[in-house]
C-alpha cells in the first residue's frame, strides 16, 4: 500500500510539474520582455521563458516531494542543458558560490558538536543551573540551542539530536505523555516553545539555518547587495534577543504547562554530567577550534580573510587536531545533499534575473503600487511572503520561489536595499513556525504527539504576529539606529 501511495505520489507530482510548465511555455512571450532596458535581448526571450517554467516545475516538485531535493536537482540542471536553456557551464555555476560552501562547512562542523556529545554537555550545564523551574528550563533549552546554533546549519539538527531527546526524557520523568492524556503537563509547553524560540535563533546568524545564506546569495546576484557574517549578526541580535525572552513568557500565558517546578530536571542534568566525566581532550579541541571560527567570522575581514574561508580554516583544523576523521566528513550525507539543491536553486535564481523574469516581474508590480508610500508598500510585501508559507513545506522552496522576485520589487518601490534584504532573509526562518509541516524540525515535534494541530495552528498565528512586530517594530528602530536606513 505504501509503495503504491509513494508510486501514485511520484506520477501526480510529475504531472503538475509537466502540466505547469507546458502551460508557462505556452503562454506568449510578454512585449515587456523584450522591452526591458538590455536586460532581455530579444533572442533570450524564449530561453527566459523557457527557464521560467522548469524552474516552476522544480520549485512544484520541492512543495510535493515525490523525490529527494537533490533528485529534483538533477533534473532540473539536466533539463537546462537538453533544452540548450543553458550550457554546461552556466548550469554547474553554481557550485563555485563561496557562500554555498560557508553552510557546507558549518555543517561540518556541526557534526563535531553531535559527535562529541558537546552540544549534549552544554544543555545540561544550562539545565543545571537554570532548570528548578519550568520556566527556567525552557530558557535553558533554548540558550543551549542559541550558544550551538552559528556552527549547527540545521534546526532539525539542533532540535531533532540535541534538545528533542532531553525534553522527551523530563517528560518521562513527570509522566507528561500524550498517550496517558497528560501531555500537556509538560511536554506540549516544553516542546511547542522551543520550536517557536528557535526560528528566531535560526534568524540570527547566518550559518543558522541553510536558507539563510541561500537568500543572501540571490541578494547579491539580484541586487548586488553583500552581507559579511558580521552584518547579519548584529542587524538580527537586538529583535532576535527581545523575541525569544518574551515568546516562552507569552506561551507560559497562553499555553500553560500544569507544572510550574520542575527540580528533577536539574538533577538529572547533574547526573548526565557526572556520567560524561570531565570535559575530554577533543571536547577541548573542539570549544578551541569553534571560538576560533568565531574569532575569524567576526574580526576576519579585518585581516582579509571571509567568512568562507574561516569555516575552511576552522574545518581544517578540526581534521587535523582528529576532532573529526575524512570519514565523517564523506558520511555527512546532510551536507552532500543541500551542496547539490543549494548550488541549482542558487544557479536557477541567478539565471531569472539575467534573463529578465525577476526584472520583468518587477515592473509589473511596481506599475501596479505605484504611488504607495515605500514603508507600506514593504510591509505589504513582507506579510504576502511571510504568510504565503502555509502553502510550502519547506523554507527553502519558499525562497527560491518568492525571495528575489520579491525582494527586486521592495526595491523598486523605493525601501532600503539591504533592510528589504535583511528582512525578507529573517523572515524566511521566521515563517517556518506557522504550520507543522513549515519547516524540517516541525514534523519531529509534531509526530511527538504532544501538541494537537488546532492549538498549533492557533497558537502559532499569535506568535507569528508577536514575530512581525517585534522584528519590523524593534528590528525597524534598531535598523534606523545602526544607519541601515
Amino acid at each position: 500500500m505504501e509503495k503504491k501511495k509513494f508510486t501514485s505520489s511520484i506520477w501526480f507530482t510529475a504531472g503538475v510539474s509537466i502540466l505547469v510548465g507546458v502551460i508557462i511555455y505556452m503562454i506568449p512571450i510578454p512585449q515587456s520582455l523584450h522591452e526591458i532596458a538590455e536586460l532581455v535581448p530579444a533572442r533570450n526571450a524564449e530561453r527566459a521563458w523557457t527557464m521560467f517554467a522548469i524552474f516552476m516545475g522544480t520549485i512544484v516538485a520541492l512543495i510535493l516531494k515525490p523525490w529527494p531535493m537533490g533528485t529534483v536537482a538533477l533534473i532540473a540542471i539536466t533539463l537546462l542543458i537538453v533544452t540548450r536553456t543553458l550550457g554546461v557551464g552556466a548550469a554547474l555555476a553554481g557550485f563555485g558560490n563561496s557562500v554555498m560552501w560557508l553552510i557546507i562547512c558549518a555543517f561540518f562542523i556541526s557534526r563535531g558538536f553531535v559527535k562529541t556529545r558537546l552540544g549534549e554537555r552544554i544543555a545540561y550545564i544550562f539545565m543545571k543551573r537554570f532548570g528548578k523551574k519550568t520556566l527556567g528550563l525552557t530558557y535553558s533549552l533554548i540558550a543551549s540551542d542559541f550558544v550551538i546554533s552559528p556552527a549547527m546549519a540545521s534546526s532539525t539538527a539542533r532540535l531533532g539530536g540535541v534538545i528533542y531527546p532531553i525534553i522527551r526524557s523530563l517528560t518521562e520523568v513527570y509522566d507528561s505523555k500524550p498517550e496517558n492524556g497528560t501531555e500537556r503537563r509538560l511536554g506540549s509547553y516544553l516542546l511547542f516553545t522551543t520550536f517557536q524560540a528557535d526560528m528566531p535563533v535560526s534568524a540570527m546568524f547566518l550559518t543558522a539555518m541553510a536558507a539563510n545564506p541561500l537568500a543572501m546569495s540571490i541578494a547579491r546576484d539580484i541586487i548586488g547587495i553583500e552581507v559579511t557574517w558580521v552584518q547579519w549578526m548584529i542587524a538580527a541580535l537586538l529583535p532576535g534577543l527581545v523575541t525569544i525572552v518574551v515568546v516562552p513568557l507569552i506561551l507560559y500565558k497562553l499555553y500553560a504547562p500544569e507544572i510550574k517546578e520542575t527540580p528533577k530536571a536539574a538533577e538529572i542534568a547533574s547526573e548526565k554530567l557526572a556520567e560524561m566525566g570531565p570535559l575530554t581532550m577533543i571536547e577541548k579541541k573542539l570549544i578551541g577550534i569553534f571560538i576560533m571560527v568565531l574569532v575569524l567570522w567576526i574580526f576576519g575581514g579585518n585581516f582579509g580573510i571571509d567568512a568562507t574561508t574561516g569555516a575552511f580554516i576552522g574545518l581544517c583544523t578540526m581534521l587535523i587536531s582528529e576532532v573529526l576523521t575524512y570519514e565523517d566528513i564523506k558520511s555527512e550525507k546532510n551536507a552532500w545533499d543541500t551542496l547539490l539543491w543549494w548550488a541549482t536553486l542558487v544557479m536557477m535564481a541567478g539565471q531569472l534575473n539575467t534573463l529578465g523574469i525577476i526584472p520583468w516581474f518587477s515592473e509589473i508590480v511596481t506599475n501596479a503600487v505605484y504611488g504607495v508610500n515605500w514603508v507600506l508598500a514593504f510591509v505589504l510585501i513582507s506579510l504576502a511572503y511571510y504568510y504565503s508559507h502555509y502553502f510550502f513545506a519547506s523554507n527553502t522552496a519558499h525562497v527560491s520561489a518568492m525571495y528575489g522576485a520579491l525582494l527586486v520589487v521592495s526595491v523598486a518601490v523605493g525601501t532600503p536595499p539591504l533592510v528589504a534584504a535583511l528582512v525578507l532573509a529573517f523572515f524566511s526562518s521566521l515563517f517556518g513556525g506557522l504550520t507543522h509541516y513549515g519547516t524540517g524540525s516541525a514534523p519531529v515535534i509534531f509526530g511527538s504527539g504532544y501538541i494537537k494541530q488546532n492549538h498549533w495552528f492557533g497558537y502559532a498565528f499569535i506568535i507569528s504576529v508577536v514575530f512581525i512586530v517585534i522584528w519590523l517594530g524593534i528590528g525597524g528602530l534598531w535598523w534606523r539606529l545602526l544607519g541601515l536606513w
